[in-house]
């Protein structure tokens, strides 16, 4: 069986997910998915070696980063020449990140991380999408990362979108229709109901992760994934693990 740090390789992809014996439709569109990546899932690069990480052991290694973020005393690492080559052979992330796309909160400056370190998913409002969470199996099951953290953030655009609930142009209304269930979740809660819509959106969309992903539930329950919730300061550039 191929593996990496203990994860199942592209022909074991479908196994995990329960689907394998759906025929021929699934085994095309497998093919095409999985196309052009041998170098990931089947024959890793000597020159590029994983190294097992606990996820308690990822999550130390973000919250770490972060405090140096936001002590002003970031290390920068694996961003040399050498690394870059490394990650063009083959890419072992630790960690996986779901966050809003606001553009100040990119996750690799906040957590102090490098090339490779961190597989992230960013969509407004960080929320757990078809697509995010296809990523994010493809992420955990597959590249071996065994954190996943939902990164909300403070005044979060989106979030205030659902509290105030007008009509949206476009498909702006599609993402802040996923954020409405948290917000209405605090509504009547006491305290500021901006600060308290981010804080359940972040809870609300990690909960999705972990039931509705039948590879991500089997991960969690081998004990070869976490995932937790973070509230990012945009003032003070500090992480809060909420769940």
């Amino acid at each position: 069986m191929s593996k990496i740090n203990g994860f199942v390789g592209r022909r074991n992809f479908l196994k995990l997910a329960g689907v394998g014996s759906l025929g021929i439709g699934v085994t095309a569109a497998s093919t095409i998915l999985w196309k052009g990546e041998p170098a990931i899932a089947d024959n890793p690069p000597t020159s590029v070696k994983p190294q097992p990480i606990s996820p308690d052991a990822a999550l130390k290694s973000l919250v770490a980063g972060n405090q140096r973020f936001v002590e002003g005393k970031r290390l920068n690492p694996h961003q040399s020449k050498s690394r870059l080559q490394e990650t063009a052979l083959a890419q072992y992330p630790f960690a996986a990140i779901l966050g809003c796309a606001d553009s100040r909160v990119p996750a690799e400056i906040v957590f102090d991380q490098g090339l490779g370190d961190l597989f992230v998913v960013r969509v407004a409002g960080n929320v757990a999408s078809p697509t995010a969470i296809g990523s994010l199996e493809f992420s955990t099951a597959v590249l071996g990362a065994q954190l996943i953290v939902v990164l909300g953030h403070t005044r979060c655009g989106a979030v205030s979108a659902a509290i105030k609930g007008n009509p949206l142009p476009g498909r702006i209304g599609s993402f802040v229709e996923e954020i409405k269930p948290s917000v209405e979740s605090v509504r009547n809660k006491t305290g500021n109901l901006e600060e308290n819509s981010v804080i359940a959106n972040v809870q609300y969309q990690a909960q999705i992760l972990a039931e509705s992903s039948i590879i991500l539930r089997g991960l969690i329950k081998e004990g070869k994934l976490k995932i937790v919730g973070g509230r990012y300061d945009l003032a003070t550039g500090k992480v809060t693990i909420v769940t």
